[in-house]
């Protein structure tokens, strides 16, 4: 069975990422999986220094070096089992199971590829534990999970508010119909009112697609209003959040519009540094 996967580490973000995780899961009427990787780049199990022979070296030296290293490998993947478990306290809601805990030692990106088909989606903070504090900061590991896993992602804000409007960024090509049609299929945005935000011309052209794509939702039983927007798409996207109180963002993975553009330029890259709000994409 497919279920909501939540990456979770010693980041700030990994709170909000269990709160999201779990109404994501309660919504979508999923189980839930909390994932720990330990990258084992920078907790080998094991070092081969046999390769080490330079000035000073010393065979007992570079053995006690490798056992350090195992023992730091050990102590951290402890330390992530206990991040598990606290963050399972975190998301376990009355009447619904235990989420499932998973611990790997390796990479995120071959972990997540590896766990790929079990992921209906999946959750992950805007940063990790080794990114900088800084605002408007974005992890190193974001844009190659985007690319790689071909799952929807939900990228979690640093703190989390329960969803109650969400914004879909639209721009009338069949990848944005193909989004409309996903989104108006899944629970997971069920009861929420949806603004369809689409940024260019106010034309016969985009009205048109624009009321096409407002009625699929309306025809599901969601609350719909469209709206065409001047401008650049994110200062537009971002005032039209602030305008109206939205708190998930809704937007294509991929694509060579203007808006679909995110994740493979710098205007996606952008787009998740500065949105306040958690952002679902869809493919």
């Amino acid at each position: 069975m497919t279920q909501v996967m939540a990456c979770i580490d010693n980041s700030q973000s990994s709170l909000a990422v269990c709160d999201y995780a779990a109404w994501a899961s309660q919504k979508l009427s999923a189980p839930l999986t909390l994932l720990h990787v330990l990258d084992k780049d920078k907790y080998p199990a094991s070092a081969n220094l046999s390769g080490n022979i330079g000035l000073g070296s010393r065979e007992h030296l570079l053995e006690e070096l490798a056992t350090l290293d195992a023992q730091r490998a050990r102590i951290a993947l402890e330390q992530g089992q206990h991040m598990l478990e606290r963050a399972s306290e975190r998301t376990i809601i009355p009447g619904t199971p235990a989420p499932e805990l998973k611990q790997r030692h390796g990479h995120l990106i071959e972990s997540l590829i590896d766990l790929q088909k079990e992921i209906r989606l999946l959750v992950i903070g805007r940063v990790g534990e080794d990114s900088t504090r800084e605002a408007h900061s974005l992890g190193s590991q974001i844009e190659a999970v985007v690319r790689t896993i071909h799952r929807p992602i939900l990228i979690a804000a640093t703190s989390y508010k329960k969803p109650e409007k969400v914004m879909l960024a639209f721009d009338g090509s069949p990848t944005a119909h193909k989004i409309v049609e996903l989104l108006a299929a899944s629970t997971l945005c069920a009861n929420l009112p949806i603004h369809l935000v689409m940024v260019g011309a106010d034309s016969e052209g985009n009205r048109d697609v624009l009321e096409k794509a407002r009625n699929m939702l309306l025809t599901n039983g969601f609350v719909a209003l469209a709206q065409i927007l001047q401008g650049e798409v994110e200062a537009a996207l971002h005032v039209y959040q602030a305008e109206h109180g939205i708190d998930l963002l809704v937007m294509g993975a991929y694509g060579h519009s203007r808006i679909r553009r995110f994740l493979v330029g710098s205007t996606t890259t952008t787009m998740l540094r500065t949105a306040t709000m958690p952002i679902l994409l869809l493919r």
